[in-house]
Formats: structure tokens, C-alpha cells, sequence
């Protein structure tokens, strides 16, 4: 949260977005990365705080492609859909939901850096809105908390399997 002393001289609170980024290696091709990870029946095998996924399409999952998820974030129960509005595989993903008090917007990137393992990128940005404006900073350190376990697992799940094998 910013205070900011506008021009009548008052103060003000100026609410930043969520925007938290994260980035690891995962030693697996990068299709195989994007494969598994874009995959939306595998993210409650990865994914600590979702619980359920359910399709509200037809898989594979394509551009427009839907799916509802149960997830337990903060001691709290959060049912959303995502919608898939970018899909470049094996480049990455973005899925966005406009739903509830905190809209939110979900990357998934890979990349590949020569002959060290890929690199994998996270970002999950968003605006709450209510009285979620007032604690996005505290959110913003839970998510970002909450995204590296959950790149941590995958990174263990995924190279728990044999190259290429999603």
C-alpha cells in the first residue's frame, strides 16, 4: 500500500496490484515441461493449495479452454475458473478469471537456455477488489510463499519421471 498526498493535501492510499514472479530450473525438455504443466489434470498433483479440477470444456486444453478448481488458500476455500487466453505451446499459457473479489491472471512460461536445464516462469497478478485491497500486500507474500512450494513439487514430480514421459 502507498499513501500518497494528493493535490487538495490530503492523504490518500494508493493500492498497487498483486504482481508476484517466480522463476526456477526444471531438468526436462521444455515440451515435456509444458506438456505436463499445461495440462490441467495434473495441477492438483503439483499445485499445493488446489484440491480439484474440474473441466468446463472439452479437453486437451486450447485457447478458450475452462476448468474449475477448488483450492484452500489462507485457511479459506476458493472456487474459480480460469479461462485459457494464451496458449503457445510449448512456450507457455495464460489462463485469466474475472470472478469473485480478486480477478486474477496466471502465466506459465518456458524457456529454453542452451545446455542448462529450462528455465520455467510463474507470474499471478491481479486487483483485488473490497477489503482485499487493504491486505494485497500480505496476499502477495502468501502467494509468493504458496508459488514456490508449488514450484518446488513440480520440480520434483517432473523429474521424478523419465525424460519425455508426461
Amino acid at each position: 500500500m502507498v499513501i500518497v498526498l494528493g493535490v487538495d493535501g490530503r492523504y490518500a492510499f494508493s493500492v498497487m496490484p498483486v504482481d508476484v514472479k517466480i522463476e526456477t530450473l526444471i531438468d526436462r525438455p521444455v515440451a515435456q515441461l509444458a506438456t505436463y504443466t499445461n495440462d490441467p489434470d495434473n495441477v492438483p498433483t503439483w499445485h499445493v493449495d488446489i484440491k480439484t479440477m474440474e473441466w468446463q470444456t472439452e479437453p486437451p486444453v486450447a485457447l478458450g479452454s475452462k476448468c474449475a478448481f477448488v483450492a484452500h488458500f489462507l485457511g479459506n476455500r476458493k472456487a474459480y475458473v480460469y479461462e485459457v487466453v494464451e496458449y503457445d505451446p510449448p512456450g507457455g499459457l495464460t489462463m485469466r478469471t474475472a470472478e469473485g473479489p480478486f480477478p486474477m491472471e496466471t502465466t506459465y512460461a518456458y524457456q529454453s537456455i542452451g545446455p542448462t536445464p529450462p528455465r520455467v516462469r510463474w507470474r499471478n497478478r491481479g486487483e483485488p477488489a473490497g477489503f482485499l485491497k487493504l491486505v494485497a500486500p500480505f496476499m502477495a507474500l502468501a502467494m509468493r510463499r504458496a508459488n514456490n512450494k508449488d514450484l518446488a513439487l513440480l520440480k520434483q514430480t517432473i523429474e521424478a519421471l523419465p525424460p519425455d514421459a508426461s
